[in-house]
């Protein structure tokens, strides 16, 4: 990750609108801005820790706090939720970015993400290499 760029909720809320996924709504929550994908809390920031909240799975919230504790965090709040925290100026934009991706494609209706799939470039085909 750079280092020096630190990001803001302002920053990382513009991450995830250029995404321009369908379904991607604001809202609040709790009192505070918030993205909803499909209905449910997407992306969102925790004023208390001035840190952004990402929907992770608890065994993969254990390795990253396990692995990189200057990075990655939880309070006693977030304990029993499937949440990690990421200090702001530790933030990599592509690992945001990944995460954001992951959790819409979760909560989209099938659907929703059937025709997303069809509406998607397809990737280029790989180059095999000249022996």
């Amino acid at each position: 990750m750079p280092r020096g760029k630190t990001f803001t909720c302002e920053k990382l809320r513009g991450l995830a609108l250029s995404l321009d996924l369908p379904g991607v709504t604001e809202a609040v929550s709790w009192g505070q801005p918030c993205l909803k994908a499909h209905g449910k809390l997407w992306f969102f920031w925790s004023p208390s820790e001035h840190a952004p909240v990402f929907k992770v799975p608890f065994e993969e919230r254990e390795l990253l706090v396990a692995s990189d504790p200057d990075t990655f965090f939880f309070t006693d709040h977030y304990r029993r939720h499937e949440l990690v925290l990421v200090r702001p100026e530790r933030l990599d934009p592509e690992r945001a970015r990944a995460n954001l991706l992951r959790v819409w494609r979760k909560q989209a209706p099938k659907r929703l993400l059937e025709a997303f799939d069809e509406a998607a470039p397809a990737p280029p085909p790989k180059r095999s290499r000249a022996r």
